[in-house]
């Protein structure tokens, strides 16, 4: 049977309708890949993509994605309460039939030179991808988040794993990996915002660690 990989990158945008159809356009054209769910949410101004296709096509779905992102979204004005370090923000490969984690992780490396090359921008490795303990969460990386990430990378243990470790204001960073399927659901709650975390940091994954948590 054909390799499957899916790919689920995240943009900066969740609130103009035109950017987020123009980036579903992009990744629906690409030969061979499958767009199957688009989720903006307005109060994180961010839309999670979810699309499969064979390994290459997927990489290059996602590469157009990133292009239209680089055309159109600014962060330099982007404002919304999910953490978030750049207008393509993260992007990871899950791998579905037919591939392993591991040649997820080579796809993501493929992804991720390719990017950094074509728009020069930073990149950064994580999870299953990326081989530093300490830069394997997406909360070390984006601790402090866009508005951080210029003073960040001066720091030579933020240097990116590709592109340059240059600040490019417009655009800001990219965060590429792989890792296995992924559950995540919203809740609604009655309550403050300190209740709604003391509860995420009960059920998700990773406990009680200092972890990023998501409010929708």
């Amino acid at each position: 049977m054909t390799a499957l990989v899916e790919c689920v990158p995240n943009f900066s945008e969740g609130r103009r309708k035109d950017v987020i159809d123009a980036i579903s356009t992009a990744i629906s054209q690409t030969k061979g890949c499958y767009l199957l769910d688009v989720d903006p949410g307005t109060s994180t101004n961010r839309t999670v993509y979810t699309f499969v296709g064979e390994p290459d096509d997927v990489v290059n779905g996602a590469l157009a994605a990133a292009r239209v992102a680089h055309n159109l979204i600014d962060m330099q004005s982007q404002t919304g309460e999910h953490p978030r370090i750049g207008a393509m923000d993260v992007c990871p490969f899950i791998p579905v039939r037919d591939i392993t984690i591991q040649e997820c992780i080579e796809l993501s490396r493929k992804f991720a030179q390719l990017l950094s090359e074509e728009l020069d921008v930073p990149v950064f490795l994580y999870g299953e991808s990326q081989s530093l303990e300490y830069r394997k969460e997406l909360p070390s990386i984006r601790q402090g988040e866009y508005e951080a990430l210029k003073e960040r990378l001066k720091d030579p243990k933020m240097k990116p794993d590709f592109g340059p470790a240059e600040f490019r204001p417009k655009f800001g960073a990219t965060c590429v990996g792989a890792r296995n399927f992924l559950i995540a659901y919203n809740i609604n709650i009655l309550g403050t915002k300190e209740q709604a975390h003391r509860i995420a940091l009960n059920v998700r994954e990773q406990g009680r660690s200092e972890k990023e948590v998501d409010f929708y």
